[in-house]
């Protein structure tokens, strides 16, 4: 599969072509400049071509080591790793300095060109258009990605390219195509086969400027994320594909979430929406604090969300190496996370430093025996008997003189564990009993650093509904 990368200067459209040719809402588009800074890949499709698209961030002149130097460096890493560039311009806006200022950059790179004209749409944008020829990459591909038009001649163009720098047999700019597969004999007695699974969802989470996208770096062996002192740099969810002691994981970096009371802007909002979705399609979750100023109101509030979410759950202490006695602040920093968040008990607290990389792989392990955990099953009949030592050591209370009657247990699903219990008066059953049950199940059977969801139900009275026998 080819890789084609769009490349334009600020507040061109760049975002809303990439997620029109990737089928859904990844980027984060806004009219203000500069909203994408990170590069963000997907699975594009136009007509029957199907290839990995890059979304950049907006080409601007800067120092290096300024934020728009950093966030020109991420495209940089774009044009290299594509087949294929789309150099979009602002068709109402027309030619500027800015776009020939970086054409003869994109010259420079050798890769095929293809110029695209956005909000070409309506008379406003054929100035634009014909002024596109000057740029010298040949005829323009006048679209709206806003609208979805002029996507056919777009496919064209990049069909046009893809084939012509296709090696003989090469398939990987190949449109799509079903070949059929050999088949062996159908065996009977053959087992049947695991379906497999797919890579683990992990999301990094936290407060903004407490090192997110370093620790991801880190983890890649490469400047992937967008770094710096600024705080806020993240603006979009971005995922990346990794594999760690031979399990694929697919990494999810998102932007810090500010107290709801301190977002006002517009942009920031789409950004915390951005990481709550991360959050709610996760599978595990990693909380990363700045271990100089752990646990804020803030942190509770993310972790409070991800139990609710029915996620598992993982607290890194990042900027470890900045605490001067380690062994007395973690043992601290443990019964810290033991008290403040009952409903996660016994959720592990690991310390590291994303920069250094210390804590990494003791990180991982705990996160993948936490993804263990969220997909535990247990038996109806080891739940049952461990119910009835429950009840003979401490039943339910009596309410208004009635005993509740608690009458066999079993598990409902798992990720996270639900469990459903039979119960005479679910609606009478005080919620300090509930809480009794989750602990002891958690206790009793290993369920830390997860939510543990019980759901009672009435139990049908066999004896409802018919008629007195007359003596």
């Amino acid at each position: 599969m080819f890789t084609v990368a769009i490349i334009g200067r600020p507040n061109v459209g760049k975002s809303t072509l990439f997620n029109r040719l990737v089928g859904k809402r990844l980027a984060l588009v806004d009219d203000t400049p500069g909203v994408t800074r990170d590069r963000r890949s997907g699975d594009g499709k136009i007509g029957d071509i199907s290839f990995n698209v890059i979304d950049t961030a907006g080409l601007e002149e800067a120092n290096i080591e300024s934020l728009e130097g950093r966030m020109r460096a991420q495209t940089e890493a774009a044009i290299l790793e594509a087949d294929i560039c789309l150099f979009m311009i602002d068709a109402r806006a027309g030619v500027t300095p800015v776009d020939e200022h970086f054409a003869d950059f994109l010259r420079l790179s050798a890769k095929p060109i293809i110029p695209v004209a956005n909000k070409a749409e309506g008379k406003k944008g054929e100035a634009g258009y014909y002024e596109a020829y000057r740029l010298g990459f040949g005829e323009p591909v006048p679209i709206s990605a806003e609208h979805g038009e002029g996507m056919a001649d777009l496919y064209q163009a990049i069909r046009i390219i893809s084939e012509a720098d296709r090696p003989e047999g090469d398939k990987a700019f190949a449109p799509d195509a079903i070949e059929p597969e050999e088949q062996e004999p159908f065996d009977p007695d053959a087992p049947a086969e695991e379906k497999p699974r797919g890579p683990m969802q992990l999301a990094v989470v936290g407060r903004p400027n407490v090192g997110k996208s370093t620790f991801i770096n880190h983890l890649l062996g490469e400047e992937r994320m967008l770094t710096g002192p600024e705080a806020g740099i993240t603006r979009d969810t971005i995922s990346v594909d990794w594999i760690w002691d031979d399990n694929p994981i697919r990494l999810f970096d998102t932007a810090g979430m500010r107290r709801k009371a301190k977002v006002q802007e517009k942009l920031e909002r789409l950004s915390v929406s951005d990481s709550l979705r991360a959050i709610q399609f996760a599978q595990i979750v990693v909380v990363m604090l700045d271990a100089t100023m752990p646990f804020e109101k803030q942190d509770l509030q993310i972790a409070a969300l991800i139990a609710r979410e029915g996620r598992g759950c993982v607290i890194a202490l990042n900027k470890w190496d900045l605490i001067e006695d380690p062994d007395a602040a973690l043992k601290e920093l443990r019964l810290e996370a033991t008290r403040l968040l009952p409903q996660m008990r016994g959720v592990p607290v690991v310390p590291i430093s994303g920069l250094a990389g210390n804590g990494i792989d003791q990180l991982m392990k705990a996160v993948f025996h936490v993804y263990k955990t969220w997909n535990a099953r247990i038996s109806t009949a080891k739940l049952n008997r461990w119910l009835d030592g429950i009840l003979n050591h401490h039943p339910p209370p009596a309410v208004s003189g009635r005993r509740i009657k608690l009458r066999y247990m079993t598990q409902s699903k798992t990720r996270p564990p639900t469990f459903f219990v039979s119960c005479s008066r679910p609606e009478a059953l005080p919620a300090a009993y509930e809480r009794y049950l989750i602990n002891a199940l958690r206790d009793d059977f290993k369920l830390m650093g997860i939510p543990i969801r019980l759901m009672f139900r009435k139990g049908e009275n066999p004896y409802e509904g018919r008629a007195k026998r007359k003596s």
